[in-house]
């Protein structure tokens, strides 16, 4: 470095300084290594503010946010085309897309796009044709793994979705980017300390996807029996029809571990959007009540996978949630965290190259791979930002009602929500 002027870190022996004084400056300034340099300037001189909270902060914290804004709008850039939306979709996915330096629209035509953004596999089957006309990628986008207080199908605004740009997590037919991002994974000591951290906070806090649903203890005839939780699924979901191999029911998947572990106490726990109305995938009660032994209808899952030994899912993100809490995880289809060592698995994914640790699957799954987005702020944030928004969020019940009611209920809620979302 050749300075021809007297700045703040010339005349300390580091640079080489042309300056008609330079000599009196190094006589007065001495010597210093970079080392000592960079923290004078950085550490001991400056004082920071933390971005979101405006408290006192320290410079790593605000590197931290740096590199975060600057990821997200790099990940965004150009002219983004998001067509075929719902108005509620258009209005939640729009501080995820919208950064300062692109452009989103939502119109059925777009000639100056740059990348086709869709909701899922579905939008995906209905837009690609005219993408691939256009010569454009397309990214799919879904909800990420850490959601919200309650169910998605409700209208409630997400904390965080995945931008994918080679397919999506839970399609097993394809590379995803967090395919990718497990096949690569190699952690540094301080990230894997991230990743085991944020797992304790996690467990500590009981934090789900959906963060719903009343405590839950075993009857007392579960004593002294392995037991294991079946998590039934939406059916109609693109999980199943493109992460799932043989089995791809809830009746066929509950039918399949009776079979294999007939001396087990068998807790079924339906999906919440199934139990509300909401979505497909009910099982008659009668065959609930021949194969499975208890069945945790508004039952938080977080509870049940703590009272359980194992869990046995075709696809469902309990599963995850369930390695997260040290349990055995039987796996009878291929979710994105099957196929890496972890896991009991039935089929075989050869692109999952990789024998990976838990915190590998933690860090490229919950803090690499998903943005997180503030639901007031609109800005995004870190996974352990959203994790203490939930938890300092009330937890909601699972209301249960008879579905002609639910119906009416849900749409009264969907309406408030859609007008606090799109007008605030």
């Amino acid at each position: 470095m050749t300075c021809f002027g007297q700045p703040w870190y010339a005349g300390w022996g580091l640079t080489d300084d042309r300056h008609p004084q330079s000599a009196l400056l190094s006589a007065r300034r001495g010597s210093a290594t970079l080392e000592e340099l960079f923290a004078a300037a950085y550490l001991r001189y400056c004082r920071y503010i933390d971005p979101l909270t405006g408290a006192a902060s320290d410079l790593f914290t605000v590197l931290q946010w740096l590199q975060l804004q600057r990821n997200h709008q790099q990940q965004r850039n150009g002219y983004l085309w998001s067509p075929g939306l719902t108005l509620w979709k258009s209005a939640i996915l729009k501080p995820f897309l919208r950064t300062a330096t692109n452009r989103l629209s939502y119109s059925r035509r777009c000639t100056a796009a740059t990348a086709c953004v869709v909701w899922g596999v579905k939008g995906e089957q209905q837009w690609l044709a005219e993408a691939q006309q256009k010569s454009l990628p397309l990214w799919l986008m879904e909800d990420g793994f850490l959601r919200s207080s309650g169910l998605g199908s409700d209208l409630l605004p997400p904390l965080s979705l995945v931008l994918d740009k080679r397919g999506i997590y839970y399609d097993a037919t394809r590379p995803s980017d967090l395919e990718v991002l497990l096949n690569h994974s190699q952690l540094t000591l301080a990230q894997q300390m991230r990743a085991e951290k944020l797992r304790q906070r996690l467990v500590e806090s009981k934090l789900s996807k959906y963060n719903l649903g009343a405590d839950f203890s075993l009857p007392a005839e579960a004593k002294d029996k392995k037991v294991i939780l079946v998590p039934g699924q939406v059916e109609d979901d693109a999980s199943i029809k493109t992460g799932t191999v043989s089995i791809k029911s809830n009746l066929e998947l509950l039918r399949t571990v009776r079979e294999r572990n007939p001396h087990a106490y068998i807790v079924y726990k339906p999906h919440p959007d199934v139990l509300v109305g909401n979505r497909k995938g009910d099982i008659p009660a009668e065959l609930i009540a021949e194969l499975a032994d208890y069945q945790a209808l508004d039952a938080d899952i977080i509870q049940c996978i703590q009272r359980a030994d194992e869990v046995h899912t075709m696809t469902s993100l309990s599963g995850f949630e369930a390695l997260l809490h040290g349990k055995q995880v039987h796996c009878y289809g291929l979710p994105f965290y099957a196929g890496w060592g972890l896991t009991v698995d039935e089929h075989h994914c050869p692109r999952r190259e990789q024998k990976l640790t838990l915190a590998d699957l933690i860090y490229q799954a919950l803090i690499v791979y998903p943005t997180y987005i503030h639901p007031t702020r609109l800005q995004p944030i870190t996974v352990e930002e959203a994790a203490e928004y939930l938890i300092q969020t009330p937890r909601k019940p699972l209301f249960i009602t008879r579905k002609k009611a639910g119906r009416v209920i849900r749409y009264y809620r969907k309406l408030i929500m859609f007008c606090k979302v799109r007008f605030g």
